[in-house]
């Protein structure tokens, strides 16, 4: 949530907090559970009134029910033992664990713990991993392109397919089984997608996204690995008022894992993106969840300007993933013409955007159609400075078209950004 002195946000922005549509939005206002202003012929949404829609009724047996993750009712008496904390309680109620990991940045040994990555597109995780010295054993997601490009930047196998088949689970744990050959699994590491938990009053909904979440703690339970790492957007701290939270920190508990959370930002670890990412690490071998200690200032961050400066002459290279978008002229002459920071079309605050030159660049998207406006041609970027944004060595080429690259590029971990995390790792098991 923004802080309390921002007393308004707009119906894109509520959209992105509570992680629904702005058509659902709209819904709830115009039903008046949400209540809002209309200034200048634009709907605001006061701060305090997104509190009050997130925690609106009161416990009584003739409210409606409450549900879990799962779309499963909660009993009142279980739900009274719920953690009425506010999120800003919340970020410290785990601890965190800093562990300084600049020392051992530059070319770390090679370690021998394993991982797996799930849902690992085209893997930032794997890549940061490695970067880390870890040795990736297999990568599973549905996206074929993504499952071309993790093809051909890693050795290790991938599984391709639906994590909700039993055969594909199957094929999965052989898989890795037979890649350990007889060595115990590490780390599993996976960044569920967390579109599935929206909200309607003061439940979560009943989504069949939400399983993804369910089959990933499955094969932890499965694999038995000794450290989780699970990656996700910000936005998801603050559903039902930590409620979400608190029931991954539970439902990993029981499975034997104690777990640590807290935000990364990405440009703290030499990413040229202020990108932000919740990240849960947990164990089950009563070691300390580290997570690294960020090692840059603001005042140090990598500017998009640094990242990108080089390709801005750089003819068109199919090879290299750097396949200009040719725009109308009258494109071409606003996206000249927006500020820095702004976004092309008022109806969205975070497509269409273009990047500051000389900060670190806003968080890098492929959504609405659209990706990120160059700060200084009359174009978007091209998938190799989103790739250079993102923190990918330019030896890692992605595979299919142009916007299934994007696709892949704007869903990516930065690699830094998890290499920062395979190092805190080792720093848990004392390598390092």
């Amino acid at each position: 949530m923004k802080k309390k002195h921002e007393a308004f946000l707009g119906i894109n922005e509520v959209a992105e907090k509570l992680s629904i549509s702005q058509k659902t939005v709209r819904r709830h206002i115009a039903s008046s559970k949400l209540h809002s202003l209309k200034i200048g012929g634009v709907y605001r949404i006061p701060y305090k009134s997104i509190e009050e829609f997130i925690n609106t009724n009161t416990v009584s047996e003739d409210l409606q029910p409450y549900y879990n993750l799962f779309g499963e009712k909660i009993s009142l008496e279980n739900l009274n033992k719920i953690d009425k904390t506010n999120s800003s309680k919340l970020r410290n109620h785990y601890g965190i664990n800093w562990v300084e990991i600049f020392d051992n940045w530059e070319n770390p040994s090679k370690s021998n713990l394993t991982f797996v990555d799930l849902f690992s597109g085209a893997g930032g995780i794997t890549k940061g991993f490695e970067l880390a010295g870890l040795k990736g054993i297999c990568g599973m997601d549905w996206f074929k392109e993504a499952g071309k490009t993790y093809r051909k930047n890693f050795k290790h196998p991938f599984i391709e397919g639906d994590i909700k088949q039993s055969e594909k689970k199957k094929e999965f744990y052989e898989t890795v089984r037979t890649q350990l050959k007889g060595k115990k699994l590490n780390l599993v590491a996976g960044g569920f997608p967390c579109q599935g938990f929206s909200m309607a009053g003061n439940r979560i909904v009943d989504d069949p996204r939400n399983s993804l979440y369910k089959e990933m703690l499955e094969i932890i339970i499965e694999l038995q690995p000794e450290f989780v790492v699970c990656e996700n957007v910000v936005g998801l701290r603050t559903m039902l008022n930590g409620k979400v939270e608190e029931m991954i920190i539970s439902d990993f508990k029981k499975a034997g894992y104690e777990m640590n959370v807290t935000v990364l930002r990405a440009a703290d670890y030499s990413v040229p993106q202020k990108r932000d990412r919740v990240i849960f690490i947990g164990n089950r071998i009563n070691k300390i969840n580290y997570h690294p200690k960020p090692f840059l200032k603001p005042s140090e961050y990598i500017t998009t300007g640094q990242a990108i400066k080089d390709l801005v002459k750089k003819k068109e290279d199919v090879n290299f993933n750097h396949v200009p978008t040719k725009h109308k002229p009258e494109m071409v002459e606003r996206m000249l013409a927006l500020e820095e920071g702004k976004s092309l079309y008022k109806g969205y605050s975070d497509a269409w955007k273009k990047c500051a030159w000389n900060e670190a660049s806003c968080t890098i998207k492929e959504n609405h159609g659209g990706v990120n406006i160059h700060p200084k041609l009359g174009r978007v970027l091209t998938a190799r400075e989103m790739a250079r944004i993102q923190s990918f060595p330019d030896d890692f080429i992605f595979e299919g078209s142009k916007t299934k690259q994007l696709v892949q590029l704007g869903n990516a971990v930065p690699p830094l950004l998890s290499k920062a995390i395979g190092l805190a790792i080792r720093k848990s098991y004392g390598e390092i």
